[in-house]
């Protein structure tokens, strides 16, 4: 996960409906296409939690609040996000893993994930040290809720492999020279990887955060 940006101009015809007198699958296709074009401009085509790539055959248009728990949020552009499709995580598991608070899951366009959350070379993620008590529960809760530490792993490990060599580079150009000479090339590899799936995990692992 990471921050996103919202454009809070809703999409176009989204206004139209109201909860109680329209059910969702009223939505129309164009309805539909409009949303999930403002939703790849905010998410950059990846999944709203766990970044993974999605297409048209592996996304769904996601109720961050599910609408049996919170119907009013129904046609809330800010409820929206597009999650992927992948069974046993994200959009899916959320709303198969029981009640919860909402409060207690993050959300990206509200809030920066990456205050919560880190990414080890190893596919893992996990809450980051020094939380507030309050804080340590709600990264803990997005983790399990949203199934992020599991089946994700694997495929995070994948991804990021080609970069641990890369950031033990850094790593001893950092001893060696001025950060005037290093950090922008670091810099320039993190620009240069930030369009791609899993892009926070492998930022977290090219800046060896923790």
């Amino acid at each position: 996960m990471h921050r996103l940006h919202r454009d809070p101009v809703p999409p176009t015809g989204l206004s139209q409906y109201h909860h109680g007198r329209d059910p969702w699958s009223n939505t129309s296709p164009d309805e539909r296409a409009a949303i999930w074009e403002k939703l790849n401009a905010m998410q950059g085509n990846r999944c709203a939690y766990c970044e993974g790539p999605i297409s048209e055959d592996n996304r769904h248009i996601e109720h961050f609040r599910q609408r049996g728990r919170y119907p009013q949020g129904t046609f809330e552009w800010h409820n929206l996000f597009g999650s992927c499709n992948r069974l046993g995580t994200c959009g899916n598991h959320k709303d198969k893993c029981g009640t919860y608070p909402h409060q207690n899951l993050i959300k990206p366009d509200e809030e920066d994930p990456e205050e919560f959350l880190f990414f080890t070379p190893d596919g893992t993620i996990h809450p980051r040290a020094n939380l507030q008590p309050n804080e340590q529960h709600r990264a803990k809760e997005t983790i399990r809720i949203l199934a992020l530490d599991g089946a994700l792993n694997q495929i995070r490990r994948s991804e990021v492999a080609g970069y641990i060599q890369t950031a033990e580079t850094f790593a001893e150009m950092a001893e060696t020279f001025s950060e005037d000479e290093w950090l922008p090339l670091l810099q320039e590899e993190i620009d240069q990887t930030a369009h791609l799936p899993f892009a926070t995990a492998i930022r977290h692992v090219l800046t060896r955060q923790s």
